[in-house]
């Protein structure tokens, strides 16, 4: 038997560990949402100066004639393509936000004890944007269409 082999059949035998888990390594409150954004994002900075993007999902549940509405605070950590892409949402649009629960609690100016939930996404899809109209035409697009049908 080589030196090089020797090792791994001496080893002792390893329980089989699973390639999956369906709990997090932390203990962690997941949350899914549907809703609509109740405004565009805004880019706030941290206490340490990082970026974050900060916005608020309204989500309606219960019979149409008095629905009830729920409104959550989600902060994203998010850069690059996504940090601009997420910053281009206008208000209205429907959104799926996965993300991790977590429970602030704070006083007011009256000293009131106060109670906060806030998720931070961790995967945001879009599931309809808000209709807008009709794209108006601008100068320079009803010139080119002008040439085109001269042309014709």
């Amino acid at each position: 038997m080589s030196a090089f082999l020797r090792p791994v059949f001496g080893a002792a035998a390893r329980p089989a560990v699973r390639s999956f888990s369906s709990t997090s390594a932390r203990g962690l409150a997941r949350v899914q949402i549907i809703g609509n954004l109740a405004d565009t994002p805004e880019v706030r900075a941290t206490s340490t100066g990082r970026e974050m993007i900060k916005y608020a999902i309204a989500s309606n549940s219960g019979p149409r004639s008095t629905p009830l509405t729920s409104w959550f605070n989600v902060t994203s950590f998010a850069e690059g393509k996504a940090r601009d892409f997420l910053l281009t949402l206008p208000k209205g649009t429907t959104v799926f936000v996965e993300g991790e629960l977590s429970l602030r609690n704070w006083s007011d100016e009256e000293g009131r004890n106060r109670t906060s939930v806030n998720i931070v996404h961790r995967s945001l899809e879009v599931l309809r944007r808000p209709y807008t109209g009709p794209r108006e035409t601008t100068e320079t697009e009803a010139e080119t269409e002008g040439e085109t049908q001269e042309q014709q």
